[in-house]
């Protein structure tokens, strides 16, 4: 176990009372989501036209 938190609100506030290396950190929890929302995107568009 990590004791990690999935919602980037929740990395950010703990990711502020941990300090500098977790700030370090905390960016994958909110650029993590953003591109996989873009590449589902993405996929949808690619299979929707091949149906």
């Amino acid at each position: 176990m990590s004791n990690t938190s999935v919602n980037p609100a929740r990395s950010l506030a703990a990711a502020l009372y941990g300090g500098p290396d977790a700030l370090a950190q905390v960016w994958v929890f909110f650029v993590a989501p953003l591109v996989g929302a873009a590449l589902a995107g993405l996929a949808h568009r690619v299979l929707r036209r091949r149906a």
